[in-house]
């Protein structure tokens, strides 16, 4: 019992040693003494888990919103945010750069370095090695996404190591070092699914690979400036087959009850992950008090909450299939008309009009307090009224789920122009009907709406689906910043964010369908105003009505977004470069 202590003491002291690669463990224990049997290595890899994703909303310098599901969506086209993102909208220097951290990555080294002195047979040794594997391939790929060129570190760093202060190292290294690691993490975790989508296994190690090598393939082939667009094909196959064994290994299937108006909520709101989908996820539990705060984030934090643009649920389809921008005047419907007979993902999404919270009161839309676009996020909240003021959510987060990989599988067969009828009705068309949509049959005519608005090179009719899809079946989940650098669409970021559409100005408006008015849009406060309205401000150089007085809510107008080339990647950190002279800068941000 007090050996366990001290190797748990260990490892707290481990975690915390999160600044400097050249600082080792403070601690008394040898490493015979810390790696000598399989509670040992279970003991230690058990501090790698901190390093999934949180869902806790941060509140970072210069408009930067860290946590799991919401910086990707602050950065998106897709979403509109009451605040100034300097990223985006100018001031963002090497000063209030994040990110280059290397403390996780020197625990995965110190544990690889010394696994093998634990007295077990191989195959559970190469168990924990493979599980540690696959945090470093998922550090290190974070960090490609974040900066590009990143050095490579294979072992743990001493103060009088010359790679302390070593140049970065070239992409094309740095990811073959991380589908390595991720090929021998999958060649030797355990298969035994976890029930608590809490651990990881085999099938944990194929999904992620499947994101990996899918983002890997699509941004050497859409960023030509690379010249790597001639080793795209390899791992895009390597994303098709990691996802194919996912999906024929028998482990997962989609959250399926036949209850399309609730199934894909559940996903996001359930305490226990639903682990038939969920592969991997940050579990959370009202017992324990594990909390964050995506209720309150969504619901009443004052003008901090990203919410959907008119231009994006454009883009969900009707619910027998076909396409709501194919609907004449589909652009003046009004919201809560416009949110009918829709994929049912939409209003498990966003509160739509019958909306109610868990003491059955009808909620109120919320336009101003939390969705200046007036499309609110619902689905990470809980229903529960109470928990808008506190950061009580215990709704555990998927980080992984089967869903994406059937998307990653889809994707990575089309950009190989291998994809088939098969593909789809394995993939997307089961996505389409566990939304409740009636004709899931591949379409046979390309959308012009996403190609005008998104997707402009798209020409072919499976890509353009396939991406329809990921955007509605992850939004909110993080992903889209991503999807836009992959893809070098950055520019759409530069895009005007826009909201419901307004009838009139001054009319009063029932979003909510209550039978009373809830909302008027006005450019002056009326003298005697209507109790229970709203009166959301217009043509004061923030918003306005696309058609003077009337029209979509056009937002931001005082912000102008702009993504040259050069921020694809991060700027380093100022204070990394004073002190590494062989870090370079990259191109375009400021040097010291």
């Amino acid at each position: 019992m007090i050996r366990n202590l001290s190797i748990i003491v260990f490892l707290l002291v481990l975690v915390s040693c999160k600044k400097n690669l050249e600082k080792y463990p403070l601690d008394t224990l040898t490493p015979t003494q810390a790696f000598s049997n399989e509670q040992d290595l279970q003991l230690y890899v058990n501090s790698f888990y901190q390093m999934v994703p949180s869902a806790q909303a941060v509140y970072g310098e210069s408009g930067v919103i860290q946590g799991y599901y919401l910086h990707g969506n602050v950065l998106s086209d897709q979403t509109v945010w009451d605040q100034k993102n300097t990223y985006l909208h100018g001031g963002f220097t090497s000063k209030d750069a994040q990110g280059w951290s290397w403390g996780d990555l020197r625990n995965i080294n110190y544990f690889l370095e010394h696994y093998n002195q634990a007295n077990i047979p191989a195959e559970r040794k190469n168990h924990y090695a493979g599980i540690a594997r696959f945090f470093r391939a998922w550090f290190y790929y974070d960090k490609v996404n974040m900066f590009g060129d990143v050095p490579w570190y294979g072992h743990v760093l001493t103060s009088a190591d010359p790679d302390l202060y070593r140049a970065r190292d070239p992409r094309t290294l740095v990811m073959d070092s991380v589908l390595a690691d991720l090929n021998f993490a999958v060649a030797n975790i355990s298969n035994v699914k976890s029930s608590s989508a809490s651990t990881i296994s085999k099938w944990t190690a194929l999904a992620l690979k499947s994101r990996i090598c899918l983002y890997e393939g699509t941004y050497r082939k859409y960023h030509t400036e690379l010249n790597l667009a001639g080793t795209a094909t390899a791992w895009l196959n390597d994303a098709a087959n990691a996802a194919k064994e996912v999906m024929t290994g028998g482990q997962y299937t989609l959250n399926n009850t036949n209850s399309p108006t609730k199934d894909y909520r559940n996903l996001f709101i359930s305490q226990s992950p639903l682990a038939n989908e969920v592969i991997l996820a940050r579990v959370y539990n009202d017992g324990q008090k594990i909390y964050h705060n995506a209720t309150g984030f969504f619901s009443n934090y004052g003008k901090y909450q990203p919410s959907l643009v008119k231009r994006f649920v454009n883009t969900y389809l009707k619910a027998d299939g076909t396409r709501f921008t194919d609907v004449p005047g589909y652009d003046t419907i009004q919201f809560q008309f416009e949110t009918l007979g829709r994929d049912a993902r939409l209003a498990q999404t966003i509160r739509t009009p019958g909306y109610k919270r868990s003491d059955g009161t009808l909620a109120a839309p919320y336009l101003a307090a939390a969705a200046v676009s007036g499309y609110q996020v619902v689905k990470f909240s809980l229903d529960d009224p109470k928990l808008d003021l506190v950061g009580n959510s215990y709704n555990s987060i998927p980080v992984i789920r089967y869903a994406e990989v059937l998307l990653n599988y889809a994707e990575a067969k089309a950009e190989l122009g291998t994809f088939t009828e098969d593909d789809w009705n394995q993939t997307i068309a089961l996505l389409r009907k566990r939304a409740g949509i009636t004709n899931v049959a591949m379409p046979t005519t390309l959308d012009t709406y996403m190609q005008t608005n998104f997707y402009s090179d798209v020409t072919s009719i499976p890509l353009m689906e396939i991406r329809r899809e990921r955007d509605i079946e992850l939004a909110m989940e993080g992903f889209r910043y991503t999807d836009l650098k992959r893809w070098k669409l950055g520019k759409l970021l530069e895009k005007e964010k826009d909201g419901i559409y307004v009838p009139q100005e001054g009319q009063l408006l029932d979003l909510n369908s209550d039978g009373k008015p809830d909302v008027a849009f006005v450019t002056n406060n009326p003298a005697s105003p209507v109790a229970g309205v709203y009166y959301f401000k217009i043509n004061n150089g923030i918003a306005k009505l696309s058609e003077g007085t009337k029209g979509r809510l056009l937002y931001q107008l005082n912000l102008k977004p702009e993504y040259p080339d050069y921020k694809y990647y991060a700027p380093l950190p100022f204070t990394e470069l004073l002190l590494n002279k062989n870090l370079m800068q990259n191109p375009g941000w400021d040097h010291p």
